[in-house]
């Protein structure tokens, strides 16, 4: 069987990416990171002042992210990425095009996104940021979307059900 498989949950910030991952990591059995740990000290400085990142303070960030993609693929490791990936750009740099990668979108209504947001704690991205991640996302146009309106359970079954339609051996 090829282990060369890595999922990358994608959307804006308060989407549910660290959830779904964690739930889906936890339930194949797969390795988690959640993109939000690898940004860089200035990233989370500059969001927790309730300033958006620009595409330039990105790109650390986004060449770590594929650095550990790429570490898991080389090693066979089967991962879950969350992480934001809102521009078609980001998501080359993180090379969602090759063979083993699978982009789950999570797709939801701003109000809904803003409600999350408001009632999370402890987290550097403030919900009056969330305006800023939807002028800057492109949706994208080859990934399963999700909609985040529905129960969590019932979108981790749709997940699963589509990976083992893609990764299933011919």
């Amino acid at each position: 069987m090829d282990d060369k498989r890595i999922v990358i949950i994608m959307g804006v910030s308060g989407s549910g990416k660290t959830t779904m991952g964690q739930l889906l990591s936890q339930r194949l059995g797969w390795d988690f990171v959640d993109g939000d740990d690898h940004h860089p000290p200035e990233n989370i400085s500059k969001m927790t002042q309730g300033k958006p990142l620009n595409d330039l303070d990105r790109m650390p960030w986004l060449d770590k992210l594929r650095v550990i993609i790429d570490d898991s693929l080389a090693n066979s490791r089967p991962l879950v990425l969350a992480c934001s990936a809102l521009k078609s750009a980001y998501r080359q740099i993180l090379g969602v095009e090759r063979p083993g990668i699978v982009l789950i979108y999570l797709k939801g209504s701003y109000d809904l996104i803003q409600r999350r947001m408001v009632s999370r704690q402890k987290h550097f991205m403030g919900s009056a940021m969330l305006n800023s991640q939807f002028q800057i996302l492109e949706e994208p146009d080859h990934a399963l979307i999700i909609d985040i309106e529905n129960i969590i359970e019932d979108n981790l079954s749709k997940v699963i059900e589509y990976l083992d339609q893609r990764y299933r051996e011919p």
